[in-house]
């Protein structure tokens, strides 16, 4: 007999479902073992987060930077300028839209849901925090990239081999009964229910971004390249429908390849750029991120003024490179910004990670298909020169 397996998905939302479903009914003590879990893979995870920073954005700009030239140049402006243009839209239309669909006086704040404390707690305190873990990141890959190879360079790179398996092996499969805690304790306290109204309604809110995000996208290219932005959009739909089952930037790139070229990118153009931006270009992921962000703080009655966000996505544009090729790496990758620039605390993490893992297939659809987008503005102004 075949064995079924399940994907990260499908065993978050198992978690929520049994923490809903059991909060209603199990006693208080078995609820503060949870939450003795979740406070000490908090603190965990509070650890890993600034050398998951120096582990995957190190070696990104490291490899990066070792093949400079003009149109890698050209291209990593495009597609970061394409990544923070989609967090801002994402932002503008949640600061317009959220506050009158969360309703705060219906919700007690995040931070003060649990009644219950954990059995014991267990202090682990970082190593660095995490603006220091990126300024280091952004230090050494400039360096390593202009040093070329080097012991270092060997050291750096062995190292996110390490943070990756820590990643695969201990953080993501934990990662289901983290929220499954999370889940638990708001139902026992009663706050679950008005929080999974707020989110059904910003998951339907963020589809309809990145579907405006993409046509956005393809009408800028169309009208740099004067070319039809609805037809080669349709040209790119295998990529997108492709991306929503691989849930694999890197896996949909010979299909993102194909299409790309129906749209009259040259075969040199599309093979540099289709690889670089599946790395590079995050527009999709961004969005989601903002707008879930946005949603949280609202609903905690956080600030959230547009100098705040605009810092926030310039910052996740960067970060973001290390995120591609890692289960649930956008969202490994943003955890520390959330905590630095936004204040998010364990349970606003734990609602992000959730949120943002049942929309991930679509983040992913709305990157690769994009990435036909930016392909198309290099070949207008580097195909005679490639």
């Amino acid at each position: 007999m075949k064995k079924v397996k399940i994907g990260l998905l499908g065993k978050i939302l198992i978690a929520i479902a049994l923490g809903i479903g059991l909060g209603l009914i199990v006693p208080g003590w078995l609820v503060r073992i949870f939450l003795t879990f979740n406070g000490i893979f908090s603190q965990f995870l509070g650890f890993a987060i600034p050398l998951i920073i120096v582990g995957l954005v190190t070696p990104a700009i490291s490899d990066i930077g070792k093949t400079a030239g003009k149109m890698l140049l050209v291209t990593v402006a495009i597609a970061y300028g394409s990544t923070v243009f989609a967090g801002l839209v994402s932002y503008l239309t949640g600061a317009a839209l959220f506050p009158g669909m969360i309703d705060q006086s219906a919700m007690q704040q995040v931070e003060t849901a649990a009644e219950l404390s954990p059995y014991f707690t267990v202090t682990i305190p970082p190593f660095m925090n995490v603006m220091t873990a990126l300024v280091l990141a952004f230090t050494l890959g400039l360096g390593l990239a202009s040093l070329g190879k080097t012991t270092l360079n060997d050291a750096v790179h062995d190292f996110e081999k390490i943070i990756v398996k820590t990643i695969k092996t201990a953080i993501i499969p934990l990662l289901p009964i983290y929220i499954f805690g999370i889940f638990l304790n708001m139902t026992f306290v009663g706050q679950v229910f008005s929080i999974l109204t707020v989110f059904i309604k910003i998951i339907g809110i963020i589809f309809l971004i990145h579907i405006g995000i993409l046509i956005l996208q393809f009408c800028i290219a169309g009208g740099f390249a004067r070319k039809n932005p609805f037809k080669m959009l349709w040209n790119m739909l295998p990529a997108y429908f492709t991306a929503l089952g691989t849930q694999s930037s890197a896996a949909t790139i010979p299909v993102t390849l194909e299409q790309t070229r129906k749209n009259g990118v040259s075969e040199d153009i599309a093979g540099f750029t289709i690889p670089l931006c599946s790395t590079i270009h995050m527009s999709g992921s961004t969005l989601k991120i903002v707008a879930c962000a946005l949603a949280l703080m609202i609903m905690q009655g956080m600030p959230y003024d547009f100098g705040l966000f605009a810092g926030f996505i310039c910052m996740l544009g960067i970060t973001m490179v290390a995120a591609p090729g890692v289960p649930g790496g956008a969202i490994m990758a943003s955890l520390g910004l959330l905590q630095s620039m936004l204040g998010f605390n364990q349970e606003a993490q734990a609602l992000m990670i959730a949120l943002y893992i049942a929309m991930d297939s679509f983040g992913t659809a709305c990157n690769v298909t994009g990435d036909g987008a930016i392909a198309v503005v290099i070949e207008k102004l580097m195909g005679k020169k490639a």
